[in-house]
């Protein structure tokens, strides 16, 4: 039996593709900060072992990686899904909000990878996928800082899976759309909500927070199933597939972004996200 370790798995995406591998028989790592926040259902299955993993301490990395080596004899897959998006005017995010944002969503799962890589390179294989977002191949306003780590993630990922893929180790990136009904949200809105407010902006936000509002109330309520569906394949398919990007809520702007010309591109999106006249 394969064993997989996911990261940020108490909720959200991480929970529901724990359940998925545990369901079909793998054994399952399922790392949070606060084990005692699991979900019940995390719980009722012997092959899931619930355990301590902040991204941000790399002890605890260390120490969840060894133990489920030790429950399980080895570890196969690991899903870097722990992350929280940071929202709001750049000008009101304080550097130090900035630094914490780049912390848990690019150098936390740089250190999960740099700690499990020994262990893959042992055995000759293995699996890496890492979740980043539609914000990671499009910019957002009221999310450069979010958009930027999940740009600097993609980018170490694309780069890392050619390294990687010539000692058997492969990478992939998951790429779930902007409005998706989860916990993400609850530390999001209390990182940003912390921001210093600018008053030139309020025009902007006004119509910002219109749109964005929008989109929340439009949110695909099977996007999380979705998710967890595109990791476990993407784990699982053994193609050589690098992204791949389950909910349709993000396809027009990424398919405009990645298949049309810089200028149809940039007339899209300005067309949606420069505010309207009153």
């Amino acid at each position: 039996m394969k064993t997989v370790l996911i990261t940020g798995a108490s909720s959200g995406f991480g929970e529901a593709v724990a359940l998925r591998f545990a369901k079909v028989g793998w054994n399952v790592v399922a790392t949070m900060r606060d084990p005692s926040a699991a979900g019940p259902e995390l719980g009722s299955w012997p092959n899931l072992l619930a355990t301590r993993l902040d991204v941000q301490d790399r002890q605890t990395i260390a120490s969840a990686i060894e133990e489920g080596i030790q429950r399980f004899g080895g570890i196969d897959v690991v899903v870097n899904n722990a992350g929280y998006g940071l929202f709001g005017i750049f000008e009101g995010v304080s550097r130090e909000a900035i630094h914490a944002q780049f912390d848990v969503n690019v150098f936390g799962a740089m250190d999960v990878v740099r700690a499990i890589l020994p262990h893959f390179r042992s055995k000759g294989s293995g699996m890496i996928v890492n979740v980043s977002s539609g914000a990671g191949a499009i910019g957002f306003p009221m999310a450069s800082i979010y958009s930027a780590s999940k740009f600097a993630l993609e980018g170490w990922s694309e780069g890392l899976s050619y390294e990687l893929d010539s000692i058997g180790i492969k990478v992939k990136i998951v790429e779930p759309g902007g409005a998706t009904r989860t916990n993400f949200m609850q530390r999001t809105g209390a990182e940003s909500g912390r921001q210093q407010p600018i008053e030139d902006y309020a025009p902007f936000l006004r119509s910002i927070g219109t749109l964005y509002e929008g989109m929340g109330s439009s949110a695909d309520p099977d996007a999380v199933e979705k998710v967890a569906a595109a990791i476990f394949t993407a784990a699982t398919d053994g193609s050589n597939q690098l992204r791949y990007s389950p909910t349709d809520d993000i396809q027009p702007i990424l398919n405009a972004r990645r298949s049309s010309s810089e200028q149809a591109y940039r007339s899209l999106t300005l067309g949606i996200f420069t505010p309207k006249a009153a």
